[in-house]
């Protein structure tokens, strides 16, 4: 089992032209700063297998559901540092939540993953789907991540810089060791719950940890 009871997921459209700015303020500033923050462990960032199309899938682990509401997180997002100003109006489809890691299977964390949205009433099918979804040929691990409205609703400043700014009842994200039994565990999942759920594939590109950051958002 990963660190921390917690977690923040994000997903967010760039334009092709944007991608390389976006990409440098993610890896070189925003995540790091973020990692500075006491509560926030580690942080994972994933592309979608998306043919012409850039969308990223971000994922921090927290030290528990908490940390989404602390006064040291919200003094970040009310005070965004001018690279963030200038990144925040271009994200597109932009959907945000946080809360809690409330079921896992498996263990240790795939280059592969899925992330599926679940609605409020689906949660408990996924959770008892979850130990056979693990157990698939090349699956790594299965989580449920349910998002807690309190701390995610929190109006701050990053948030009224984005056009957009949705959210999402739960996760359950699927970790593999290759795309295809991705696709079967999809295949599975949707047998299941929901015949039409929608299924994006993403490559992880980038991964920092709290104890590669020092005080300032700064790198040792």
């Amino acid at each position: 089992m990963a660190r921390g009871s917690g977690f923040l997921a994000i997903w967010s459209d760039v334009e092709p032209r944007q991608e390389t700015d976006y990409l440098h303020w993610l890896t070189r500033e925003h995540t790091a700063e973020r990692l500075s923050i006491p509560g926030f462990l580690g942080v994972r960032v994933f592309r979608a297998r998306l043919a012409g199309h850039c969308r990223y899938f971000i994922l921090y682990r927290l030290e528990e559901p908490g940390v989404l509401g602390s006064r040291s997180y919200l003094a970040r997002l009310n005070a965004p540092t001018q690279w963030s100003r200038r990144t925040m109006p271009i994200l597109g489809n932009f959907i945000r939540g946080g809360g809690g890691v409330v079921a896992e299977a498996g263990s240790g964390q795939g280059g592969i993953i899925l992330p599926l949205v679940l609605e409020a009433n689906e949660i408990a099918t996924a959770r008892a789907l979850l130990d056979a979804v693990a157990a698939m040929d090349r699956v790594v691990s299965a989580r449920i991540l349910e998002v807690e409205p309190g701390g995610t609703g929190i109006q701050t400043t990053e948030k009224s810089m984005r056009a957009e700014d949705r959210s999402f009842a739960a996760l359950l994200l699927i970790e593999a060791l290759a795309g295809d039994a991705l696709d079967r565990a999809h295949a599975e999942v949707a047998k299941t719950m929901r015949p039409n759920m929608p299924a994006l594939v993403y490559d992880q590109v980038f991964a920092l940890n709290d104890q590669d950051v020092i005080g300032g958002g700064g790198l040792t």
